[in-house]
């Protein structure tokens, strides 16, 4: 096998000749006296004699060639690297592509050869069971599945799932695509021979260990991925947004430590947090109690309930607001009827302009709430924007987290960065603009 191991179709993948420095073709001589480099030559270096250093003409040498057959008469042992090398290409069973590669040999010719000598031979199957006995010894640092991932699954090849999971192989526990996948090819052509001299061999051995760190960055990040149980990534996010909004934020924040403190370590942070601040929603009910004069749950499910018709009440008293705002108007009237209509009826209403009245341009009412998708997820504060700014809450929240991530990208915030980031109205820009301001979500720049 060592003989073949450098055999193959093309002439560029053998070593040049050390004599005239030529690409060697077969056959060709190799020194049996000169080691522990191969020391090759041509067949017209070798019959002129050519010396070299150590390499005297009457040292004794080998003929190399691959004409000669391994596995069956037929078959040369440079046809049968050839035939490993087509599969390889073109895929086991297209075997009309394997022929035409090969070029030596027919279709059927390909097939049977390779399912006599490389799937049915009784030779390599009791080579793969001798294997099998001897894997605890000898492959003990095999794939290590993702165990944070009970089992991810296994999608088909470029699918939506197969992106999503980078190209990940559960069968291999490895990924199609390698963090710097093609780290190799600054070494691919180093060879180390013996008449290098000290700068040069010096600088060799520096990109091989260049090429080192690189590896070692490499099995660094799958390590964390691994750990960590990134690589489905779909289940990570849904267990993030069992967090409330606040604890998301942190996570968001805390995600860039993972990788120092650990898997556990990590998950026990968040977690403490997530307590913590559970934790400090209840003090600020009870306290919130304790200041109206509530001393017993039972109270305080009074407390509540009452609280909840009261929240109705002032709803309802905003509504009668917006209609007596549009009586005057029969057609703004019926737009905010056929409003109200959408909302009871389950469906997102579509936001629209009051025109003006024969009497004049008039300012238009508060947006009304009431039913919008998420409302739930605005303070008071945020709400208020909202209806004198007449924008829906996912709107807002859209462009609020569009401006957070810009801010945060560049250290601050200009007017014209906000107004170049969302294409809305200038005013509602800079309304939104200065809120966040207030609140302390952005800076300026």
């Amino acid at each position: 096998m060592e003989r073949l191991a450098s055999f193959g179709n093309d002439p560029f993948d053998k070593p040049p000749c050390r004599g005239c420095s030529s690409y060697l073709t077969e056959p060709y001589i190799k020194c049996a006296d000169c080691g522990p480099s191969h020391f090759l030559l041509c067949l017209q270096c070798f019959t002129r004699g050519f010396e070299y250093k150590k390499h005297k003409s009457d040292h004794r040498y080998e003929i190399m060639t691959s004409d000669f057959p391994v596995l069956e008469p037929g078959w040369t042992a440079q046809e049968e690297m050839a035939i490993l090398e087509a599969v390889m290409d073109c895929g086991f069973g297209n075997w009309q592509d394997v022929a035409y590669q090969m070029r030596t040999k027919t279709k059927e010719e390909c097939e049977s050869h390779y399912m006599k000598n490389f799937i049915n031979n009784p030779l390599f199957s009791s080579t793969l069971l001798s294997l099998r006995k001897t894997k605890d010894s000898h492959f003990a640092e095999g794939a290590v599945p993702f165990r944070p991932c009970d089992d991810p699954p296994r999608p088909t090849f470029d699918s939506v799932m197969s992106r999503d999971m980078a190209g990940y192989m559960p069968a291999r526990a490895d990924f199609m695509e390698e963090f710097d996948n093609y780290a190799e090819w600054d070494l691919k052509d180093i060879d180390f021979v013996d008449d290098d001299s000290d700068i040069l061999r010096a600088l060799k051995l520096s990109v091989v260990d260049i090429y080192h760190s690189r590896l070692k960055e490499r099995q660094r990040r799958k390590r964390v991925i691994r750990d960590h149980g990134l690589i489905n990534l779909r289940k990570f996010q849904m267990l993030e947004r069992c967090y409330p909004k606040e604890v998301q934020e942190l996570y968001e924040a805390m995600r860039r430590f993972a990788r120092v403190a650990g898997p556990m370590e990590h998950d026990k942070f968040i977690e403490s947090h997530a307590l913590e601040f559970e934790l400090r929603r209840e003090i600020r009910r009870l306290q919130e109690y304790r200041k109206a004069g509530i001393k017993s749950f039972c109270s305080a499910r009074v407390y509540e309930r009452v609280k909840r018709m009261r929240e109705d009440e002032r709803r309802k008293r905003t509504m009668l607001c917006d209609v007596l705002h549009y009586i005057n108007d029969g057609r703004a009237c019926q737009q905010w009827l056929s409003k109200q209509a959408a909302i009871d009826a389950g469906i997102t209403p579509a936001v629209t302009t009051i025109t003006p009245s024969a009497t004049g341009r008039r300012s238009a009412p508060p947006l009304n709430l009431t039913g919008l998708p998420g409302t739930e997820k605005l303070n008071e504060r945020e709400k208020e924007l909202c209806q004198v700014v007449r924008l829906v809450p996912g709107a807002y929240l859209e462009y609020k987290q569009a401006l957070l991530n810009e801010c945060r990208r560049q250290g601050g915030l200009r007017l014209a960065q906000a107004r170049a980031l969302i294409k809305i109205d200038v005013n509602k820009t800079r309304k939104i603009y200065d809120f966040l301001i207030k609140e302390g979500h952005i800076t300026k720049a």
